[in-house]
Parts: structure tokens; sequence; C-alpha cells
């Protein structure tokens, strides 16, 4: 039997009980500082955008101040209360939210909930991330662009509330896996790191390297302009139109096509094999090399394609595009909201180092393996992540899910499986520190 069994069976034989958040916290909202605001020192301070981008689930420091005459004016989470971010633009991320363990009071931002509770702080996160509440405040969020949950309307969130010593037993399960999945996470950005060097390394030139302008070692290819490409003129079978989507996620999933009529009208703007287009609107340096499996098809006005000349590999060229050529291209756009790159002369103009090609297939091969010990979901520790992940998931949402008599569904045998499972992965992580 574990000891979160022993537990629910001496504290509560008679059922969990369940309980509105509005019984057993006080929910206020936050300030209005903003980021024109923020300091280096000074007091600490949340903003909400921050809490979807920069911290995890509980934290006790802050990466952003503000000075003591403007935390006057503010709102402040307490130690142990739970800041809560209440507008998204997409009902998974709205109502996430973290605990603040800090020492003092930290000042919170607007669009965000300042939750004051006398429960375990970590429980109530975990819960706050379970499917149970995803399921309710799916019922309170509203809006379309923007998706809000009212600090008012979380008061009628119902949760389980076992006694403290329960809670506290369920955090520290859950601790285990967040902390494992958070080890191996430094482990893979520890790796990461170490390929931007290596990368960075690869591909500076030596002394005795030859270096070349973009336009002297490809031909340059601008999307057509002046409405070539009209919805009206759309077909939903045909030849395939390229879209920036297609540089920026490297998929071949197309939303329009055209007839061959208008594909022989457009034929110098169609693209083949090995060559290689680039976003230049908007998100701008994106790139991706046409496979060998790609239909045919034509660019429309938002991408730049590229043919590179016997002297460059395609995939060489297009690692410097993504490391050093995409940085010069967005340091030099044009533009008000939607920035552009500037004219095809200037990048064509752009210096590449072209080592021989034998030595530019070394260092693609090289920057590959990096690329896919990183990046392949399908091996190493990328894999590794994404299945702790699932795992505290599912098991976040057995611990968290109590049936109203107070007997848990998770039963003893899957408790026993889970407790298995945190063993079977400590032995795996000794044997990996021992290789």
């Amino acid at each position: 039997m574990s000891k979160l069994d022993e537990l629910l069976r001496e504290l509560c034989p008679d059922g969990v009980e369940y309980k509105k958040l509005g019984e057993i916290a006080t929910i206020s909202r936050g300030g209005n500082f903003q980021k024109k605001d923020f300091l280096t020192e000074g007091v600490p301070c949340i903003h909400y955008g921050q809490i979807y981008t920069k911290y995890g689930l509980f934290t006790d420091k802050t990466f952003t101040f503000i000075s003591e005459e403007c935390a006057k004016k503010q709102k402040m989470a307490q130690p142990n209360d739970i800041v809560m971010a209440v507008t998204s633009e997409n009902i998974e991320d709205v109502c996430k939210c973290l605990a603040w363990l800090g020492d003092e009071p930290a000042a919170i931002s607007g669009h965000s909930a300042i939750i004051h509770h006398n429960q375990n702080a970590k429980y109530l996160v975990y819960y706050f991330h379970s499917q149970m509440f995803f399921a309710q405040k799916r019922k309170l969020a509203h809006g379309t662009k923007v998706i809000e949950v009212t600090p008012d309307a979380l008061v009628d969130i119902t949760l389980p509330l076992p006694p403290i010593e329960v809670q506290r037993e369920i955090v520290r399960i859950l601790d285990n896996f967040t902390n494992l999945t958070a080890e191996l996470t430094a482990e893979l950005t520890a790796r990461k790191t170490q390929y931007g060097y290596y990368r960075d390394k690869v591909l500076t030139p030596k002394d005795d390297v030859v270096v070349e302008t973009l336009g002297n070692i490809c031909r340059f290819v601008r999307g057509p302009f002046g409405g070539a490409l009209k919805k009206e003129i759309f077909k939903p079978t045909g030849y395939a139109v390229y879209e920036q989507q297609h540089a920026i996620y490297r998929k071949l999933e197309f939303r329009y096509y055209i007839d061959k009529q208008k594909y022989e009208e457009l034929k110098r703007f169609a693209v083949h094999p090995g060559e290689m287009i680039v976003s230049c609107s908007g998100t701008i340096g994106k790139t991706f090399v046409i496979p060998e499996n790609a239909p045919e098809g034509v660019i429309n006005q938002a991408l730049l394609k590229l043919t590179p000349t016997s002297r460059i590999n395609v995939f060489y060229l297009q690692y410097f595009f993504d490391n050093t050529i995409s940085k010069i291209l967005n340091s030099v756009a044009r533009g008000g909201a939607i920035k552009n790159v500037p004219s095809v002369e200037e990048l064509k103009a752009i210096k590449i180092p072209i080592p021989t090609l034998e030595v530019q297939q070394r260092l693609v091969e090289v920057l590959d393996n990096f690329e896919k010990i990183c990046s392949d979901l399908n091996i190493g520790l990328p894999a590794e992540i994404e299945a702790r992940q699932k795992q505290y998931e599912y098991y976040r949402d057995k611990l968290l899910t109590f049936a109203e008599t107070g007997n848990t569904i998770l039963s003893r045998a899957e408790q026993s499986r889970a407790e298995q499972s945190r063993a079977e992965q400590s032995r795996a992580e000794q044997s990996r520190a021992e290789h």
C-alpha cells in the first residue's frame, strides 16, 4: 500500500470534500504597471505575458522589478498566492498560472488574477493545469480573438480538497515527475548550446576559403506581384501555390492551387527539387529546400526562390541562411507593421564563404547529426522528454481525480505501477549517468 493510500484511509475515510474556489480563496485583479516600468532591481513584479513565456509552475524569483514608488499603486501577490493570466489568444493558454513562492510580496500586472488561499499552493497549481480544470474553464471562457476568463467567474470553479497532508503527498509525487522532466530539458538545452557553439565554429570561414556574393552562386527569383495570384483564380486541385508557411514550417501542405494555363503563364516562378525558398515578408529569412517528392507549383509574392549553381551545396547554403543571413535580412528589413526584405540586388551583394564541395558536404553532415540529436522527436532526449511529459500529465490527472465518496479513482494497483515506473526512471537515470 502506498503512502498516499494510507493517508487517504486515515484522514478521509468518508470521502474527499469538494468546494468552490470562492469558498477557500479570495480572488482579485492585478494592477496596471507596464513593460516600460521594468527595472533590473527593486520590487519584484510579474507581468501576465511572462507567465506564458518565462515561468514554469512555481517561482520564488522574478525576472523583472519595478520601483517602490510604482509598487505603491499596484496589486500585490503575497507569498504562497497563485498568479493566473486570465486572457490569452487561445483556450489552451488562458488561465495558465504559477505559485509565487518568494519571501516578499510581488506586484502583479493587469490581465491577471491573484488567488489568495489557505491550501497547498503547489497542489492548486497542479490542479489548475489538469484536464478537470480545463473542462470547467472552457465553459467560463468567452471571446474570439482574445479569450478571457474573468476573475469573478473563477469563484465557481469546483475542486477536490483533501487534507493538507494528502495534498502534500500528491505534490511530492508530481514534483518527482516534473523534476525529472526539468533535468532532461536542462540536458537537452545544454546539448543545443553545444550544437550552437559547434555550428558557429564550423560555419566560420578559414582564411584561405574563397568568399563570394550570393549573386554569383545563386539565381534569384522574387514571387510575382501585381495580383498574379488572386484568390479568384485558385482551384481545388492542380498546380500548388507555395506560400510563406512552407518556408516557415517546412511541410508540404497546401491551401491553394492553379490550373495548367495559369501555371504556364507563371512558369518563371515555378519551383523544382533542390531549389530553396525564403520567406521575405512578415516572418523573414525562414528557408525550405524543395524535396524530390514536392508537387509542381509556383511561389507567391511573399517568397524568394534561390537556384544554386554547381559550386554550392544547397543545404550548406540553407545552414548559412538559417544562422547568419536571416539575421542580416531582419536587421535591414523595411516597412511598418509588416517587414519586407530589401531589394533582390541588395540580397545578391551578401557575401558567403565557399569552401570546396567536398568540405561543404562534410560540414552539412556534421550539422545534420547535431540537428537530429537536438530536434528529432523520434530519438534521444526529445523523445524521452515527450514520454515523461505524457506520463506526468496522465498521473497528474489520475492523482487529482477523486470520487465523491472519497475513494480515489486511481487504484492501489495503479499507484503501485506508478511507484514502479518512478523506480525504473530512477534506475534509467543512474545508468545514463554512469555511461
